[in-house]
């Protein structure tokens, strides 16, 4: 490779990226990165952040296929390109636009999703079209528990802020770190940490800050886990229920709830029916029609209810319904349809003296 083409595959890797995962403020970081990298060979370099649903292949490439005659290049930074790729003209278009990146132009893709490998092949297709072409390409996962508490205790250190002993942890408990249900949406989470030190360093400009100092300017934020709470209410751990059942109720619209405690309260009877009858792991499957292993949880949650315990929690999911679609009779009002939540937990999830 001569000098000149790896100049020129240097260039690529610094002005073209595709960035993923579910850590939101590494995103926005590892752009910035590519911004300054850029920056450094290109005086007067501006930057423009759109939304994948906001514009099209073709106009990307108005803003990036053409070097400009005057002043500096532009970074283009596309946040979610999932709205690019959904037909595969318009992947195609996408594709061939990357091959036309001028000199002193960059463009970089953000990804956030949920930090699983279920993506749309159309968006794997673009990465691997920038890992080909020369381009950046990384994955972002949110850090949780202990390796949130030690990121956290890192961007401290970057603002010079000095975290005394259990700060951080706090700090990171606050925001939902050691929440560990899977389908806890961490995207947000550093961004909010960082929000919440940056608050710390008003209040505490010099000196340490103290694990106290956290619990007085930092609120809990814990997200609610809509399985963690039906998996709750299946094992009958009332408190635990209501805990969860409280951040829910703030996030998720209250029918929401009830649909999907009806359907576990279902597959709790049909797991208790199958299973007394002697049926095979295979039949039970079939008929709760979920995978595997959340039938086996099924069937092992179904052993701390009777029959007609989980009768009479279906039965009174129907009061519950008809009290938040606020029928004739029943007691209107958010605090009420909360009460009226907390009532069902009590007297049909809760175990008899």
């Amino acid at each position: 490779m001569t000098a000149g083409t790896q100049a020129t595959a240097a260039a690529t890797r610094t002005a073209l990226a595709y960035f993923s995962g579910d850590d939101v403020y590494a995103l926005d970081r590892a752009a910035d990165a590519v911004f300054e990298r850029l920056a450094a060979t290109e005086p007067g370099l501006e930057r423009a952040r759109i939304g994948g649903d906001a514009t099209t292949a073709g106009r990307l490439a108005e803003r990036v296929a053409t070097a400009s005659l005057f002043g500096g290049g532009t970074l283009v930074v596309v946040v979610d390109p999932a709205p690019l790729v959904r037909s595969k003209d318009d992947r195609d278009a996408l594709v061939a636009l990357l091959a036309t990146l001028a000199d002193g132009n960059g463009l970089v893709f953000l990804e956030p999703n949920d930090g699983s490998n279920r993506r749309p092949a159309g968006l794997v297709a673009i990465e691997k079209a920038v890992a080909e072409a020369g381009g950046d390409t990384k994955a972002f996962h949110a850090p949780k528990e202990g390796q949130l508490a030690n990121w956290i205790d890192q961007r401290a250190r970057e603002r010079g802020l000095v975290l005394g002993p259990g700060a951080a942890k706090e700090l990171a408990t606050r925001v939902g770190g050691f929440v560990r249900e899977a389908d806890v949406d961490r995207r947000q989470q550093g961004q909010l940490a960082v929000g919440e030190l940056d608050k710390l360093a008003l209040y505490r400009p010099t000196g340490q800050i103290s694990i106290d100092d956290v619990r007085a300017l930092v609120a809990e934020t814990v997200p609610g886990s809509a399985w963690a709470f039906l998996d709750a209410v299946a094992e009958r751990r009332v408190p635990r229920a209501l805990e969860i059942l409280e951040r829910l109720l703030d996030s998720t619209p209250e029918l929401v709830i009830l649909a999907q405690l009806h359907r576990r309260v279902r597959e709790l009877l049909i797991a208790t029916d199958l299973a007394a009858s002697g049926a095979r792991p295979p039949e039970i499957v079939k008929a709760l029609g979920i995978k595997p292993y959340p039938a086996q949880l099924r069937v092992e949650q179904a052993r701390a209810w009777t029959l007609p315990e989980l009768d009479a929690a279906l039965h009174g999911l129907v009061e519950l319904d008809a009290t938040v679609r606020g029928a004739p009779g029943t007691p209107v009002g958010d605090a009420q349809r909360r009460l009226a939540f907390t009532l069902w937990i009590g007297d049909r999830v809760a175990r008899a003296s």
